[in-house]
């Protein structure tokens, strides 16, 4: 199996596992954590193309697990980390693994954020070496190690 169809696999695996957690996922912690993840990985390049930006915004409306929260506030809160990184991507990006770092409290949502960053890295069919590394430090903030993640 090529490295391109494991890590479809892995990405399908990802997100059927935030399926099965659904319910659990319900806190205004990670639904803050997880706007956070989906802007640092558009913008994990050090900018975030218009392009990438509404291909997130999209993924964000259409995933099941987030259905939990309403559609218009996870759009808000995306667009507000997205901002973030525009204006100063090193300043945004501390900002933004501060937020993502509020759902270390639940390991269950923490591990859920992740998911979604990789879920939402390999929606294009390339989870490039830039969004490996956004998702890796986000492991780093949740105090999870990267190599449970296969980072």
């Amino acid at each position: 199996m090529g490295l391109f169809d494991r890590f479809k696999e892995s990405a399908a695996q990802m997100q059927t596992q935030l399926l099965a957690k659904k319910n659990e996922l319900k806190s205004g912690a990670f639904r803050d954590a997880s706007m956070a993840m989906c802007a640092l990985v558009a913008a994990a390049s050090g900018s975030i193309d218009p392009v990438e930006r509404q291909k997130v915004a999209q993924l964000i409306a259409t995933n099941e697990v987030l259905k939990n929260f309403e559609a218009a506030d996870l759009q808000r809160r995306f667009e507000e980390n997205c901002n973030k990184l525009s204006a100063d991507f090193a300043l945004g990006k501390v900002t933004v693994l501060q937020e993502i770092a509020k759902a270390k409290k639940k390991p269950a949502e923490a591990r859920a954020v992740i998911q979604i960053g990789i879920v939402i890295g390999g929606a294009d069919g390339d989870f490039d070496k830039d969004e490996q590394q956004v998702v890796r430090e986000a492991c780093y903030a949740l105090d999870l190690p990267p190599h449970e993640f296969d980072l």
